[in-house]
């Protein structure tokens, strides 16, 4: 085998790597693009996520302070009614 056919071969195998080599940083450019898009619409998903439970957490207080009032209005008259009950007992006992 000449020197020349060597270098040829020797040529053309490191053309075939370069080949092989730029394939694969072709694919994982377009692996990366992938993951940072599936990355950016995770982040959107978790703004909107965020953005939904800290409306509910306020519905959340706004209904506990609407149940705490009511149950104060009823405790009053659960304690109005007692009262009116105990004055009427205690006038049919004179």
């Amino acid at each position: 085998m000449g020197s020349e056919t060597l270098r040829k071969r020797n040529e053309e195998e490191l053309e075939k790597e370069l080949r092989s080599s730029r394939e694969r940083e072709e694919r994982m450019k377009e692996e990366l693009r992938m993951t940072c898009e599936r990355l950016r619409v995770a982040e959107e998903a978790e703004e909107r996520l965020c953005s939904q439970l800290s409306e509910l957490e306020a519905e959340a207080v706004d209904h506990v302070r609407e149940s705490t009032a009511q149950i104060s209005l009823l405790i009053h008259k659960l304690s109005l009614a007692h009262k009116l009950l105990q004055d009427a007992s205690l006038s049919l006992t004179h």
